[in-house]
């Protein structure tokens, strides 16, 4: 039986907290270009703040964000350690939205998300960790629907162009009928040192991460009277794209799995497969075997420690490099005697589209007419239609390519 449909809201009364979004890990690259955005887009009479632990480079990214914009009010400073349980506590005590850049998760990701769940406070995130968003769920999913909280996780590059992707996809779709949809992402971008590390995290604790999966699949259950279901495919040349497709061990289809298991809209029968779009089988080949050998890499602990000492976790790419990158992701559904191929497009993903997708999630949880859910959400299951409005007006293009 599926949980999905015990998940509604009992908000926790937030009238009185003195903001309606912080941004804690803003002193980093990504939380600073997060900050950036949240100060051009903040509304009329909205209150944020900055924070985390270092008060002289939480003051220095005000004031460079002042210097910028002179004439828009600046965030507060909140100070909060994550190794400090009760900072953190005072800090969701003191939101509505709190969205958070500061990862590896796995590593300093859960006193932040137990705190907002106990305080009902919304929380975001950035991660594409399985591990650590199913260990979120198994811990703190409960506690969250009793107080009203709405965590929700990947709501970066990992995982809204897919997520939202299937989301408009299944818009183009006849209703009521079996479907069955892959997605193909290709990118042209240098993606975070961040990234890197916690990617390295996730190979090196597979057994693990098995172990916490499969704990939360028997906990959660699944809908009733559907199926929903992931088939992960073979490398091949796809004739409907052209392209030579490859499997992708991401998060993405998992958020896509569980929004298509909270949305009845998905269908009865719903199928999914997630790939890497690449030009030649020598890509496909040469990127598999890549993929393998950083993952058995991983499993050593002196190989680990020297693949991770050959990128620096904060680093990221000039304003001129980020111009230059891009990303799509094509979907192909299949429902109803009906094909369609729909594509999510934008600029950098890692960085530039990420600060503003992250940032347009606690928005819209801040401001934004939404379903009265609670508990661990995926973004298309929580925001829907008022998120892609959202991410559209951010400079992300949705467009069906033929029917």
């Amino acid at each position: 039986m599926s949980e999905t449909t015990n998940q509604f809201r009992t908000p926790t009364d937030k009238a009185d907290r003195p903001y309606d979004v912080v941004l804690y890990g803003a002193t980093g690259f990504t939380g600073g270009l997060t900050a950036d955005y949240l100060l051009r887009h903040m509304p009329e009479g909205g209150a944020w703040a900055v924070a985390g632990r270092d008060r002289t480079k939480l003051d220095a990214c005000v004031a460079r964000m002042s210097f910028a914009m002179p004439d828009v009010p600046a965030p507060a400073v909140v100070i909060a350690d994550t190794e400090d349980p009760a900072s953190l506590a005072e800090l969701a005590e003191s939101a509505r939205v709190v969205i958070t850049t500061v990862g590896p998760y796995l590593e300093y990701g859960e006193p932040l998300v137990a705190a907002c769940a106990e305080a009902g406070t919304d929380y975001v995130d950035l991660t594409g960790e399985p591990e650590f968003v199913d260990a979120m769920y198994l811990k703190y999913n409960d506690v969250a629907k009793a107080t009203g909280a709405r965590l929700v996780h990947a709501c970066g590059f990992d995982s809204i162009p897919h997520d939202m992707g299937v989301f408009y996809t299944m818009k183009q779709v006849p209703e009521g009928v079996p479907a069955v949809v892959y997605g193909a992402v290709r990118a042209e971008a240098q993606f975070s040192g961040g990234t890197f590390h916690s990617a390295i995290g996730q190979f090196a604790r597979l057994r693990e991460a098995g172990r916490t999966a499969k704990a939360r699949r028997d906990k959660q259950g699944r809908p009733d009277g559907r199926r929903i279901k992931s088939i992960p495919g073979k490398p091949h040349r796809d004739d409907v794209l052209e392209r030579w497709l490859v499997p992708l061990p991401t998060i993405d289809p998992q958020i896509v799995l569980r929004s298509a298991a909270a949305l009845p809209s998905y269908g009865p029968d719903f199928t999914y497969s997630h790939y890497a779009s690449v030009g030649s089988p020598v890509t496909a080949t040469v990127g598999m075997v890549g993929v393998g050998a950083l993952a058995i890499g991983s499993q050593v602990g002196p190989l680990r420690s020297q693949i991770l000492k050959r990128i620096d976790r904060g680093a990221g790419p000039s304003e001129s490099r980020r111009a230059r990158s891009s990303f799509d992701v094509t979907f192909v559904a299949m429902a109803g005697g009906r094909r369609v191929v729909t594509r999510v497009s934008g600029g950098d993903p890692g960085y530039t589209e990420t600060s503003m997708m992250l940032a347009e999630s606690g928005l819209c949880l801040a401001f934004d007419d939404l379903p009265t859910l609670a508990g661990q959400l995926t973004t298309a299951q929580s925001m829907g239609d008022a998120l892609l409005e959202r991410v559209e007006r951010g400079g992300l293009v949705f467009e069906v390519l033929s029917t």
